[in-house]
């Protein structure tokens, strides 16, 4: 247990070292979507992770359980649930990258929010041609 304390203190240590300030965000509709993307983006991966685990040590008590029907049963319902929680993750992951592509709701290259910008004229064939 030492061992596993050790090594996982000395993992973590360099990401709290590089820990940097946190954007609070701001009180609009993009900010948010923007800040749920980030956490999401953060997390999937362990908790995905972790799913896949729940996956093979249902495979691995599925195997061992070969000779009593209800550890069997057991391990199947920890194989079905792992991948829901998988597929459910990512579908999740997913449609939060949509909703951040489709509003182009990124970060430029100088660090400012990019948001689509709805006060330009659309060019329109039938509207009357204006002086800018």
């Amino acid at each position: 247990m030492k061992k596993f304390a050790i090594a996982a203190s000395s993992y973590l240590l360099p990401i709290a070292a590089f820990a940097g300030q946190v954007d609070t965000g701001s009180d609009n509709i993009a900010d948010l979507i923007t800040q749920v993307n980030r956490v999401i983006n953060a997390i999937i991966p362990f908790i995905v992770g972790l799913a896949v685990l729940i996956i093979i040590w249902g495979v691995f008590n599925y195997i061992a359980g070969a000779g009593d029907e209800e550890k069997r049963a057991q391990a199947k319902q920890y194989i079905v649930w792992g991948v829901v929680g998988v597929f459910i993750m990512l579908s999740i992951w997913g449609l939060v990258n949509v909703l951040v592509n489709s509003f182009e709701l990124r970060k430029t290259p100088l660090g400012e929010e990019q948001f689509p910008n709805f006060d330009e004229t659309i060019n329109d064939p039938l509207a009357p041609a204006r002086d800018y």
